[in-house]
């Protein structure tokens, strides 16, 4: 391993990217695993989960490139640079960076100093800096931004190539229209929205200019059901002219009652070359509507608000890409009419028309049909590799507590029988559990010859002596991966790690 040339090392540990625990023990193998490695680390020095306020590593870094008579204004200004080696740097570590995390760099430069003016000048500094040492500016976090950076002299080359933009509308206008005259290439933009909402004209500027717009991401953050200033027709209006570039669109609103849904019911009909939908609210679009929601291209669905129904007729109209289809059960899908019918219709369109679907959230009532719909979804769905199980009796108050127990067994006995062998992870929802003896000899035991499987609950009845000891006898076996029982609302999350 430590005699690979340095082409297949890149190769590895660009695939470690993100675990900088392991990057960093990689630097100290030896001289090439070095100098491969620090490129990597410092694209994105930000990111990595280190506290900066205690671990002064970084400011030590930026601060030596300081020249001589910045670092004696600095001081004069009583700034402490008296910790920064004045040894030449082993490598050039700036010139690798590509991002800007300015929530980042405002709690290093606390460092130097706890005066707020010290710290705005030390800022001012290190931006000026990177828009000298960086040889590109890829990705720009500017969420607590004071600095407009965009009248430093070489910003300009930097920026032009910036392509992820990270925001939020608390920010200044001018700050958008300043980016706004020079990025014009951003492919990621990501909008959260924080405290007071309000109407933000540099964002709708700086959405209008741009000509490659992929991705875009809006958060509610606020605490407000009530505008004065509506914070999102002028910026989704702009959006909407976008719409036909999008390839994954993800918005979360808090409250839907306080926007234009025209403008919305337009921006989903544009969406021709989708392929990640996430959005926690489409109640408000009528049916008709979705009916004439067409994606060819859409990979990745994930609604809160919607019936079964109404998804079931986005699955039909898309092309036949589907990955992961995410549903939130506990609020919604149980109170819509016909309920058994269009939970096996929704089961039917899966597996007619998700061949490659690998997520997948699936309620529906227990009964003979949907049982039989259910096994042949398994045996079509061969990529399937994590599953949510929502299966409700809400609708079947008349059966005796024996025969729920029964319907449960008959799914454990299902997944034995027809689950692909991709399958790796399931989640029970709700008010799933069966007895010890059925647990483990109509399941556990007869997935032995299977991969680990991973089991996440919402049902407390788990977290009962018995049921620990034998989930601990199959983790010791090899049976079980993971089993966890936690909140529902992290068992409908299907990014929420087992």
């Amino acid at each position: 391993m430590a005699k690979l040339n340095k082409d297949i090392l890149f190769l590895i540990f660009e695939e470690l990217q993100v675990d900088s625990k392991s990057l960093f023990s990689c630097l100290m193998v030896n001289r090439i695993w070095c100098e491969t490695v620090i490129p990597i680390l410092w694209r994105n020095p930000w990111c990595y989960d280190i506290k900066y306020r205690n671990k002064n590593y970084l400011f030590i870094i930026i601060a030596s490139y300081l020249s001589d008579d910045i670092k004696e204004f600095l001081t004069r200004q009583g700034i402490q640079l008296s910790s920064v080696s004045f040894q030449p740097l082993l490598f050039d570590y700036l010139s690798f960076c590509r991002s800007i995390n300015v929530n980042t760099l405002n709690t290093i430069t606390s460092i130097g100093s706890s005066l707020a003016y010290n710290q705005f000048l030390l800022q001012q500094e290190f931006y000026c800096l990177f828009m000298k040492k960086f040889q590109e500016l890829k990705c720009l976090d500017m969420n607590l931004i004071k600095h407009q950076i965009f009248y430093i002299p070489e910003a300009k080359n930097r920026l032009e190539s910036l392509c992820e933009l990270k925001c939020d509308t608390s920010i200044d206008p001018s700050y958008f229209y300043g980016l706004a005259r020079i990025c014009q290439f951003i492919q990621r933009l990501i909008i959260a929205v924080n405290i007071v909402p309000k109407s933000n004209s540099g964002i709708a500027k700086l959405i209008e200019v741009q000509k490659n717009l992929k991705y875009f991401e809006w958060t509610d953050d606020f605490d407000v059901d009530y505008f004065i200033d509506d914070p999102y027709k002028e910026i989704f209006l702009e959006l909407e002219k976008k719409a036909g570039f999008l390839n994954h669109l993800k918005l979360s609103f808090l409250y839907t009652d306080s926007f234009d849904y025209t403008i919305m019911q337009r921006l989903l009909l544009k969406l021709h070359n989708i392929k990640t939908l996430k959005i926690n609210d489409l109640s408000f679009i009528y049916e008709s509507t979705f009916k004439t929601l067409v994606y060819n291209n859409l990979e990745i669905l994930n609604i809160d608000y919607i019936t079964i129904g109404e998804t079931s007729i986005i699955i039909e109209n898309s092309g036949g890409h589907l990955k992961e289809v995410s549903l939130k059960p506990h609020d919604f899908i149980y109170y819509q009419d016909n309920f058994s019918d269009e939970s096996l219709i929704f089961i039917r369109k899966i597996y007619e028309n998700c061949p490659s679907i690998e997520y997948l959230s699936l309620a529906f009532l227990p009964s003979k049909n949907h049982f039989i719909e259910f096994e042949k979804l398994l045996q079509v769905c061969q990529n399937l590799k994590s599953l949510i199980l929502i299966t409700s009796n809400y609708y079947e108050t008349e059966e005796t507590e024996e025969e729920v127990l029964e319907n449960r067994k008959e799914i454990l006995k299902i997944l034995i029988k027809s689950a692909p062998t991709n399958l790796r992870e399931i989640r029970f929802f709700s008010d799933f559990n069966v007895s010890l003896e059925v647990l483990e000899e109509e399941f556990l035991e007869k997935w032995r010859d299977r991969p680990a499987l991973s089991i996440l609950t919402s049902n407390s009845i788990y977290k009962g002596e018995d049921y620990k000891n034998l989930i601990n006898k199959y983790k010791n076996n090899g049976v079980i991966k993971s089993f966890k029982c936690e909140s529902y609302v992290y068992v409908e999350d299907i990014n929420f790690k087992i």
